[in-house]
């Protein structure tokens, strides 16, 4: 497994491996990625062994930066054809991000069988070059398919982790709308501010309570917030049980990056999309678009987030069971519960028929 370095990369290609580890119990899996922090720990508690190579982007850096970047590529190449020739893989599955890189350009080179996967709705330029190499090409969005060769290139979603699709279903202890706000594992400090400044508008919060990951800095202020308007709320830093947090929630106040777009698609759950207005190529806006356009979920752009216009969403939902099952309905309908499988299966069978 070559990539990862941000959750949007791992996420799916932990979701891939753990497949694997069910339909091959007796094979062996490594990720080649960064040291990034997330990243070793994540696979830590997977049970996954992981190597680290040197690498760092390109895009959005300054120029000595690129150029620091790009002197890094031979020696990053060089780890991974070592790691390769050691570790004797059969096939090398690329999820994006800059270690992916050297890692599946020296499998190619080496002669073996390369596979990518691409989460978002715009491809990365990395998976954009390794796509002219790659054996297969995985994809979560159709509208992806005029991007790579299409003989090649197979419409599967983005993987979701299995504890989220094997979870039980958290029994609601009450009948209170239960709202989840979630901005990814650093928060979204934009949301943060949001919702606060939304708690004074908010005219059903009797009936109400929230589960809010706030970051590491937001976290006393929301929670005081919280707790000065008297609405029952969990705020935490960062949920390490992303399980239950989405079993609990009716509604779902987030991001919009491509894993959380499947997550919640998988689940079924309504969602408000906030888009990260910064994400390159503005991956994180196509992608609500995508599900929104579908009545999947809806969309409201950053800048035109504030706190009036959030509890008029929050209290509509509330009010409104009808158009959160409608839109439940639909999120399940774009989900893709079965894509880690499905990569999985193709895999195998390029590996044993070659093609």
């Amino acid at each position: 497994m070559a990539g990862g370095g941000t959750g949007g990369h791992l996420f799916p290609g932990i979701a891939i491996a753990e497949a694997f580890r069910v339909k091959e119990p007796a094979g062996a899996i490594l990720f080649v990625g960064t040291e990034n922090p997330l990243e070793i720990s994540a696979l830590s508690k997977k049970g996954f062994d992981h190597v680290g190579i040197v690498a760092e982007g390109l895009k959005g850096r300054g120029p000595w930066r690129q150029i620091r970047s790009l002197a890094k590529i031979p020696k990053g190449f060089l780890q991974a054809v070592r790691i390769i020739w050691r570790f004797k893989p059969d096939i090398i599955v690329g999820v994006g991000g800059y270690a992916s890189g050297p890692v599946a350009l020296a499998a190619r080179l080496m002669g073996k069988k390369m596979i990518i996967h691409e989460q978002n709705s715009v491809p990365g330029i990395t998976n954009r070059i390794l796509g002219r190499f790659a054996h297969r090409i995985f994809i979560t969005f159709p509208d992806n398919l005029t991007m790579f060769k299409s003989s090649k290139t197979v419409v599967t979603g983005n993987p979701v982790r299995r504890e989220l699709l094997t979870a039980k279903k958290t029994e609601k202890t009450s009948d209170r709308f239960t709202v989840l706000v979630v901005g990814g594992s650093q928060g979204a400090h934009a949301i943060n501010c949001a919702l606060m400044e939304a708690l004074n508008y908010l005219k059903h919060t009797a009936g109400m309570r929230f589960i809010h990951q706030t970051g590491a800095k937001d976290a006393p202020s929301v929670a005081g917030a919280y707790e000065r308007y008297g609405i029952k709320a969990r705020v935490e830093p960062f949920f390490e049980d992303m399980a239950s947090a989405y079993h609990s929630a009716d509604l779902v106040i987030c991001r919009a990056g491509a894993t959380t777009v499947a997550e919640l698609t998988a689940l079924g759950k309504p969602a408000i999309f906030v888009p990260f207005p910064y994400a390159t190529n503005n991956h994180q806006e196509l992608n609500a678009r995508y599900v929104a356009d579908f009545g999947a979920g809806e969309l409201v752009l950053e800048k035109d987030l504030n706190g009036e216009l959030l509890a008029a969403r929050i209290d509509h939902y509330a009010l409104n069971p009808n158009a959160l099952r409608d839109m439940s309905t639909r999120a399940s309908a774009l989900g893709c519960p079965n894509a880690a499988n499905v990569i999985v299966d193709e895999c195998r069978r390029l590996v044993v028929m070659g093609h």
